[in-house]
């Protein structure tokens, strides 16, 4: 008996996970999701990825994990995704963004190849026209272009992330910041001149762990 995509277990778990996030996602954002889960499961065999192997395990740590953040960017136009690894939150950013919010493009970086080799192939295999991938270290990234939205996931402590790319962030910017545990220490240590404006505790479906956004600003 053939399984329909209502039956397959990680589009009830997609399913389920979005509408438990008050996410209402379109058919084709939900075949681009199982898409990319599909692409970085087959990738990770040899590229080592992510240290997660089992799809489920990868539904509920990842995707869902990424989709609990991504309300918190409506309204950004421009946002960099620094040590964007798999593509975590950057890819499951964009696949939401291109229908929830048309104007935002998304630029991922890493300095390993074969993670920007990845993310090129997810790019155009699901026409994702939102994204741009840049291989390169972000503290030496030229001022071509600034953000109104810097994130990254499980990339370095607070102190380092604003360090290393806050000549990318426009006046007025913010950083979004994943996190797992409350980091209030990474926070007491914050670099001079930078403000924890919110942080914000996340519920991810299915998962059993903590999980916080932290956004900062410039002090005014």
């Amino acid at each position: 008996m053939s399984i329909t995509a209502d039956q397959n277990p990680l589009t009830r778990t997609l399913k389920d996970g979005a509408a438990e996030l008050g996410l209402h996602l379109s058919e084709r954002q939900l075949s681009r999701l199982l898409a990319y889960q599909a692409l970085l499961v087959k990738w990770n065999k040899v590229y080592n990825l992510t240290a997660l192997r089992d799809p489920a395990q990868m539904m509920t740590h990842h995707l869902l994990d990424s989709l609990a953040a991504v309300s918190a960017f409506a309204g950004a136009q421009r946002v960099l995704d620094v040590g964007a690894g798999g593509g975590l939150p950057g890819i499951v950013l964009a696949i939401w963004a291109a229908e929830a919010e048309p104007q935002m493009s998304i630029t991922l970086v890493d300095t390993v190849q074969k993670k920007t080799a990845f993310l090129t192939q997810v790019k155009a295999e699901l026409q994702l026209g939102n994204v741009s991938v840049i291989h390169a270290r972000v503290e030496q990234l030229p001022v071509e272009q600034q953000y109104d939205v810097i994130t990254s996931r499980a990339f370095a402590e607070l102190n380092d992330f604003i360090d290393w790319s806050n000549h990318l962030l426009q006046e007025g910017g913010k950083y979004i910041a994943l996190k797992g545990v409350m980091p209030q220490q990474e926070i007491d240590r914050l670099p001079p001149g930078w403000n924890v404006n919110k942080v914000q505790a996340l519920h991810v479906p299915g998962l059993d762990a903590e999980r916080h956004l932290i956004f900062l600003e410039r002090k005014s």
